[in-house]
């Protein structure tokens, strides 16, 4: 047999050990087998009983990733170890160096995966597998993450005072027509920064920024709260129009009180008959001192594929990333929409400059 190119066919040793003549000879023989099982173990591959498990650090909070990764371990027998960290995760890994437990990077938003990308904290790994179920927009060109999730940034529009059709585009919301009519969360969110970085992407620098201004100058209030607090204040006639992502509206069902908020308004999903709605991602990188890399590769590749997918699409309300992934019944309720296939690296190389401008024109 061959252990890490060793050859340790031992031929006839048992006729040699039968026909040898005194005890010390047979101790002899002993002793050299003993020292070729010794060194056998000494070459074999450590680590193999921490092979069959995966360290996710992960952005995400534990309850809404726990059946995906129930499911991969039921079906691979790789158990997943996660640890949550909403803050500092870019840092605590930076840190950690080689030395780093983490696997594979879980995140939310194109901005944190941009982070980490910078940091350096993420290697390149491309597979068929993963390049045929992540559409090249939503991937990283040198394999450092890929997409697991589809959002798309939508107004909540009032049933009762935002007419079907008011709202085409994202530009028209810096309109006079909405003046005074507009709620959304802190300029400085990572989904209001995605969304002016596309709008950068789209129409350069100038036409953003002036795109910031008019929006800033149609809100209704001061932005505060989360996208939920925005449909809310919709319902309560504070303003008639909000800014949000679209998976909340399935939450906001979920949840007795919120259902009427949800009741009060209709989704609507801008530039449809051009460019298609801006897109942002739920995604993962394989960690650059990966330990259990292969594993990693594999949960990555278990995360793209058809039955996480559908999952995240039945538990989460958000959009599969792979193609051909049958939508849940409420996301089909909502309807078909065209998205925004700008790729995700030119968002990401944007969003400094967003948050520059949100600042000059003064957005809180």
């Amino acid at each position: 047999m061959m252990r890490h190119g060793i050859n340790l066919k031992i031929a006839g040793t048992a006729t040699a050990a039968g026909s040898a003549a005194s005890g010390g000879a047979l101790r002899a023989w002993i002793a050299a087998v003993a020292v070729l099982v010794l060194v056998v173990g000494a070459l074999m591959p450590i680590g193999t009983a921490s092979a069959a498990e995966v360290n996710v650090y992960s952005y995400r909070q534990p309850f809404l990733i726990k059946p995906l990764f129930d499911a991969f371990t039921r079906q691979t027998g790789v158990k997943v170890n996660v640890v949550f960290a909403p803050k500092g995760m870019v840092e605590r890994i930076k840190r950690e160096g080689r030395n780093s437990p983490a696997d594979l990077i879980l995140t939310v938003d194109i901005g944190r995966l941009h982070e980490a990308v910078q940091a350096g904290i993420l290697q390149g790994v491309q597979t068929e597998r993963l390049t045929g179920n992540v559409p090249a927009p939503y991937r990283h060109p040198e394999g450092l993450w890929y997409a697991l999730t589809l959002r798309t940034r939508v107004a909540y529009a009032s049933k009762e005072r935002v007419q079907p059709g008011e709202l085409k585009r994202y530009e028209d919301l810096a309109t006079p027509h909405w003046k005074g009519r507009i709620c959304m969360r802190s300029s400085q969110h990572v989904y209001n920064v995605g969304l002016l970085a596309s709008m950068i992407a789209h129409h350069g620098e100038a036409a953003a920024e002036e795109w910031a201004r008019g929006l800033l100058a149609n809100q209704a209030r001061k932005p505060q709260g989360n996208d939920r607090a925005q449909v809310r204040a919709v319902k309560e006639g504070e303003c008639d129009l909000a800014l949000g992502n679209h998976y909340y509206m399935g939450k906001m069902l979920q949840d007795k009180e919120q259902a009427t908020w949800a009741d009060a308004v209709r989704m609507v999903f801008p530039n449809q008959a051009d460019r298609g709605a801006h897109i942002n991602v739920s995604g993962a990188g394989v960690a650059r001192y990966a330990p259990h890399k292969a594993q990693a590769v594999r949960l990555l590749e278990f995360l793209t594929d058809d039955l996480a997918q559908r999952m995240y699409a039945e538990q989460n309300f958000e959009y599969p990333v792979k193609a051909g992934v049958p939508w849940s019944g409420l996301l089909e309720s909502w309807g078909k929409f065209t998205a925004d296939d700008l790729p995700l690296v030119d968002v990401a190389r944007n969003r400094a400059l967003a948050i520059r401008i949100f600042d000059r024109v003064g957005f809180p």
